[in-house]
């Protein structure tokens, strides 16, 4: 069977089951995870499915938002790399904010400084961050959003509006010519006041979200310092960052 027909097929596959592994495509097609993984990533190119742990999905199942425990599951390979090129740029004494991605998670995770003041309005950044010494964190009050695991609301805007930090690190629905932009309003608003308070913006994001458009857009590209990623955008988004002086990281 042609790569071509396979992947027709894991389409329909997907299209009835809505997720499937890499062991299912070996055992359905008889090829070998290599090939099962390269299908996949032909998929992924076309922009024909999301790729998950292990497996793959569609992406109406992706654009709906899944939940906070869900999302740590999808690309997390990717997400480690961003994160700990994310933490590589944190200094002894800086202080930074977090916001509430998974990605951003990864880079919390990864954080290693002797000295650093965290503002968050995740539970999960301030739980992960709890266990690094010399780390101080302000976890933001509002009100709780329990399937994203984030705090929100105008006064977490008002209090965000009295601090001033070296750096924010800021994850992103989607990423286009129009700038950034994520599922939920009352995010996007809390996000943007997050990039007002930072002398350096800095996205992380897997290529995945390059040429994404979500419902609310928070933020213009011009407002972004530095993108970090594992795959550089195609020309056009490249293009578009060198324009807005936006540096671009990847994993050497």
């Amino acid at each position: 069977m042609y790569q071509e027909e396979r992947m027709l097929q894991i389409v329909e596959y997907l299209q009835l089951h809505k997720r499937i592994s890499v062991d299912d495509i070996c055992k359905i097609f008889n090829v070998s995870r290599d090939t099962a993984r390269r299908d996949l990533v032909k998929l992924e190119e076309h922009q024909k499915i999301i790729r998950t742990r292990g497996g793959a999905l569609l992406p109406s199942l992706h654009d709906s938002v899944r939940n906070y425990n869900e999302r740590l599951l999808t690309l997390s390979a990717e997400k480690q790399a961003i994160g700990q090129l994310a933490a590589n740029m944190i200094r002894d004494k800086d202080r930074i904010i977090l916001d509430s991605s998974t990605t951003v998670q990864a880079c919390a995770e990864k954080l290693n400084v002797q000295e650093c003041s965290v503002i968050t309005n995740s539970i999960n950044q301030a739980d992960v961050l709890s266990g690094k010494e010399g780390v101080s964190i302000h976890l933001l009050g509002g009100r709780l959003q329990k399937e994203h695991r984030y705090v929100y609301g105008s006064s977490v805007i008002a209090t965000l509006s009295h601090y001033f930090v070296d750096k924010a690190f800021i994850g992103v629905g989607g990423i286009a010519p129009h700038g950034l932009s994520v599922y939920h309003e009352e995010d996007g608003m809390l996000m943007h006041q997050m990039m007002k308070q930072a002398d350096q913006v800095i996205v992380l994001a897997d290529h995945t979200k390059f040429g994404k458009k979500f419902p609310y857009c928070f933020a213009d590209l011009s407002e972004v310092n530095t993108v970090i990623t594992d795959r550089l955008p195609d020309a056009e988004i490249l293009e578009i960052f060198q324009h807005h002086d936006i540096e671009v990281i990847v994993p050497s």
